[in-house]
C-alpha cells in the first residue's frame, strides 16, 4: 500500500519529534500490555504440568485443588501448589506470572498488619495496601481501568461534540441560536453536584460514570468545532463544493472535518489526560468506581491518608505522572506533524 506523498511526509515529521514519537511507542506497548495484565499480575497460574498433562488455568474455569491431589474442592492456591511440586520434586511444576497476585486478594504475612514494605522475597515489589492487595498488580489493573474509561468518554465526547459543532457552524441561523443557549444552561450544571447525587442514590458503575461525564462534557470540543466550522465554510474550496452542487454532509465530511483535524488533535491529549484525573478524582473522593475495584484513586487516598507508607503514593504517583508526561508529549508532535497549516505553500 502506497502512501499519499503529504502523509508520509506528516507521519515522517511525528517521527522526527523523538520525545512524541518514543513516548507514543512506550504507550501503545504498555496499552497493549494492560490489555493481557492476567498474564503479568495475577494468582492463577499461567501453566501447569500435572502428571505430563499441561493446564492453562489463566483465562480457563476454575480448577478445584484436589484435581492436582490437594485436600480441598475450592480453587487452587497455585502459589502454594508450586511450592508443593518443588518440594516433592516429581516432575510436575507450575509457571506463575511475574507478580504471582491478583488485585483483590489480600495476602497477610503472619505477625504483620498491613500494609507491608516492597518484598522481594514475597514477590511485593511495590508492597502491599492497607488491605494486603499487592500495589503493582493493582497499578496495572488500574491504568488499564483509566485508559479505557479516559478513551471510551473520548470517543463519545468528541462524536457528540464534533457533530453538533460542525452543525452549528455550517447551518447558523437558528440551529446555532438553540444549541448556544443549551450550551449556556448546559456549562452551568456543575457535574461534581450531579456525581454526588448519583453515588447517594446508588452505586455508579463504569457505565454509569461515563455515561453522566459524556452527558455534560461534550460541549467542550463543540464550541471549537463550530469557531473552526465557520471559518472554513467561508474559504474558496468551501463554495467551490457548493457550486458544483456537493451535498451538505460530502461538504462536511470531506472538506470542512479534514481541514478542522488539527482542531481535534491538538485537544486529543488533554481529553485523554482529563478523563484519567478526572476518575482518578472522583476515585479518590470517593464517588468514583466501587470498592475493591483497583484504581489510582483508591490508592492514592490511601497514601496520602498515611504518609509513613510512601510506597502506596510514591507509587501511584510516579505512574501518572509519567503517563500523563507521555500523553502530552505524544500530543505535542501529532499536533505539529499533521498540522494541515505546516505543509500549505502559496504560488
Amino acid at each position: 500500500m502506497h502512501l499519499h506523498p503529504l502523509t508520509a511526509k506528516k507521519i515522517q515529521r511525528f517521527k522526527s519529534i523523538k520525545r512524541g514519537y518514543w513516548s507514543g511507542v512506550i504507550l501503545v506497548l504498555l496499552m497493549v500490555l494492560s490489555c493481557m495484565a492476567e498474564l503479568i499480575a495475577n494468582s492463577r497460574a499461567l501453566v501447569v504440568s500435572y502428571n505430563n498433562k499441561l493446564y492453562f488455568p489463566t483465562y480457563g474455569a476454575f480448577i478445584p485443588g484436589n484435581y492436582f491431589g490437594l485436600d480441598y474442592k475450592y480453587e487452587t492456591n497455585y502459589r502454594q501448589l508450586k511450592h508443593i511440586f518443588q518440594q516433592e520434586q516429581s516432575g510436575n511444576w507450575v509457571l506463575m506470572p511475574p507478580i504471582p497476585y491478583n488485585p483483590y486478594e489480600s495476602n497477610t504475612i503472619a505477625g504483620q498488619y498491613p500494609p507491608h514494605a516492597p518484598s522481594w522475597s514475597q514477590q511485593h515489589y511495590l508492597g502491599t495496601d492497607a488491605a494486603g492487595r499487592d500495589v503493582a498488580a493493582r497499578i496495572i489493573y488500574g491504568f488499564r481501568l483509566s485508559m479505557a474509561f479516559s478513551m471510551l468518554l473520548l470517543i463519545f465526547n468528541y462524536a457528540i461534540g464534533t457533530t453538533i459543532g460542525c452543525l452549528m457552524g455550517y447551518r447558523g441561523g437558528a440551529f446555532d441560536i438553540i444549541f448556544q443557549r443549551i450550551i449556556e444552561i448546559w456549562s452551568s450544571v456543575p457535574t461534581l453536584y450531579v456525581i454526588m447525587i448519583v453515588a447517594s442514590i446508588m452505586i455508579p458503575d463504569f457505565w454509569v460514570l461515563i455515561a453522566i461525564l459524556v452527558f455534560f462534557e461534550w460541549i467542550g470540543i463543540t464550541w471549537y468545532m463550530r469557531t473552526s466550522t465557520y471559518k472554513e465554510k467561508s474559504r474558496t474550496y468551501t463554495l467551490a463544493a457548493k457550486a458544483l452542487g456537493a451535498s451538505d454532509s460530502r461538504i462536511i465530511l470531506h472538506h470542512l472535518l479534514p481541514n478542522s483535524i488539527s482542531v481535534l488533535i491538538t485537544f486529543i491529549p488533554f481529553s485523554i489526560a482529563s478523563g484519567i484525573t478526572t476518575l482518578t478524582a472522583l476515585d479518590y473522593l470517593g464517588f468514583g468506581l466501587p470498592p475493591p475495584t483497583p484504581s489510582w484513586g483508591e490508592l492514592l487516598r490511601q497514601g496520602i491518608g498515611n504518609l509513613s507508607y510512601h510506597w502506596i503514593a510514591g507509587s501511584v504517583v510516579t505512574a501518572m505522572v509519567c503517563i500523563l508526561t507521555m500523553v502530552t508529549w505524544v500530543g505535542e508532535a501529532v499536533r505539529e506533524s499533521f498540522d494541515p497549516k505546516k505543509f500549505t505553500y502559496y504560488e
